[in-house]
Formats: structure tokens, C-alpha cells, sequence
């Protein structure tokens, strides 16, 4: 069983205007809780006990956050594993330098290296919440690397996920113009020790960042990654907006209203 999850909470998101001047919009409140207790929650629920969060931007609050969890999350008390559970930080700008140095959604990943080693592990998004029964789904022992789709009604908006038969990815099409399909990547995914010899071949892409999709296009071309259709939600916290949306998906027992 995989019990080992990497978070990717570095960036100080400045979509969120002046709500994160002062901290990380990963621990901007919604219904007096950071949103990254809500999938910090669920990650336990789903399992994963070993929590790597890579950090950056007011490292010294995600410190706080941590052990305000530990000791107050309902989810951790009922549990019965706040023994068991362990969450380290590792400091991304320590290790490359700041944001204008080396920056990307791939970069979490090469941070942590040597804290995983040889491990399968998840890697998520601190800003996006999924549900327990998704992050569960995740949970594959075998061989190969794991992208999750989600089918959107506007799949023009995002990554759109090409199959390659008995569920490979043969690539991913960004904001493609024409319709190729209606599965999305949904930035939740399962590796093996594979991703971290794909990870230093990538450049910077054209926005100037390592991007996680340039690395698993590597992998792909090798026949190394699959596709897991998840079914449940994605939600994306990056916008004021999104902290109304959260409340209300979360006062109504995170169900979609229909």
C-alpha cells in the first residue's frame, strides 16, 4: 500500500490579490480553516499517513499550520493515527534557489529525491482538493506511473488526455483549438522511482517553467504511464472567487449542487 504523498505548496499565488501578501494561499481560510486542511483531511482519510509538503513562500507558517493540524484536526483525533502520521517540510527555495531561478510544477518533485528514494508515491496539488474515494483510487501497486482524468464539459480549458489503448497515455494536448476528447488532466497523480530519471531531461517550456507534464510525455513515450479515470469532484483554489464556491461546496456536505 502507498502511504507516501508529496504536496506542492511552494508558491505564494498571486491570483489571490491581496489575500496571500502575507501568506501562502494554500492556508487562506475557508470556513475558519486553511484550504490546505481540507486535503490535508482527506489524504488521511484516504490512507496517506507519510506527508511530504514542499514549501517556499512564509515557510515558517506552514510550520504552524502543521502542527496545528496535528493537533486539531477532528479527522487526525478520530483517526487514531496521529502516532502513525508524519508530515516533514522541505524548503523548494532552499534547495533551487527562488522562484526567478527555477520554478514549475516540477520542481516539488526534484526536491524530494531523497526523501522518497525508491517509493511509489502521490503527488498533489495544494491548491486543489479531490475526494477520499479519488485519492483512494490512486492507490495502484504496480509498475507503472498514473495520471488521473476527469471528463469536462469544457475540456478546451485544460490539458486534454490522449489514450493509447488498455488505458496508456499516448500525450497530453494543451488548451487544444479543436475538439480531441473530454478527458482532462486533473494534477493528481501516482509515480514510481521512474519520474526522477525523466525529470532533469526536460527544459523550461515556453512560459519558462519545468512543467510535471513535460516529465510524464517522457514517461509516456516509454509506455510508462496510464491513465486512472477519476469520478468524483476537482476543486481549484487560486481565485478570491473560489473561496465562496469552497464554502458552499463544503457547507453542502461536498456535494455538487445539482
Amino acid at each position: 500500500m502507498i502511504t507516501k504523498v508529496v504536496i506542492a505548496a511552494a508558491g505564494q499565488g498571486t491570483r489571490m490579490l491581496g489575500l496571500s501578501k502575507d501568506k501562502s494561499k494554500h492556508l487562506i481560510c475557508v470556513n475558519k480553516r486553511p484550504f490546505l486542511a481540507y486535503l490535508m483531511d482527506n489524504l488521511v482519510k484516504a490512507g496517506y499517513i507519510d506527508i511530504v509538503l514542499v514549501v517556499g513562500f512564509k515557510k515558517e507558517l506552514m510550520d504552524d499550520f502543521i502542527r496545528d493540524f496535528l493537533s486539531c484536526s477532528e479527522v487526525v483525533k478520530e483517526s487514531g493515527l496521529k502516532e502513525k502520521i508524519k508530515i516533514q517540510t522541505v524548503d523548494q527555495h532552499e534547495i533551487l534557489g527562488p522562484k526567478e531561478k527555477e520554478y514549475g510544477t516540477a520542481c516539488p518533485i526534484k526536491c524530494v529525491k531523497d526523501i522518497v528514494k525508491k517509493d511509489d508515491f502521490i503527488y498533489v496539488y495544494g491548491d486543489n482538493l479531490f475526494s477520499i474515494d479519488d485519492l483512494k483510487s490512486m492507490n495502484i501497486e504496480d509498475d507503472f506511473c498514473y495520471i488521473a482524468g476527469l471528463k469536462q464539459d469544457h475540456p478546451e480549458k485544460y490539458g486534454v488526455l490522449i489514450e493509447d489503448g488498455d488505458d496508456f497515455l499516448e500525450e497530453i494536448i494543451e488548451k487544444p483549438k479543436k475538439f480531441v476528447g473530454d478527458l482532462i488532466n486533473a494534477g493528481l497523480y501516482k509515480f514510481t522511482s521512474e519520474v526522477f530519471d525523466k525529470i532533469n531531461e526536460i527544459k523550461k517550456s515556453p512560459r519558462g517553467e519545468y512543467e510535471i507534464t513535460d516529465v510524464i510525455s517522457l514517461l509516456a513515450k516509454d509506455k510508462r504511464v496510464k491513465i486512472k479515470k477519476i469520478k468524483d469532484y476537482w476543486h481549484d483554489f487560486g481565485n478570491p472567487e473560489d473561496i465562496e464556491k469552497l464554502t458552499n461546496f463544503i457547507n453542502n456536505g461536498c456535494r455538487e449542487k445539482s
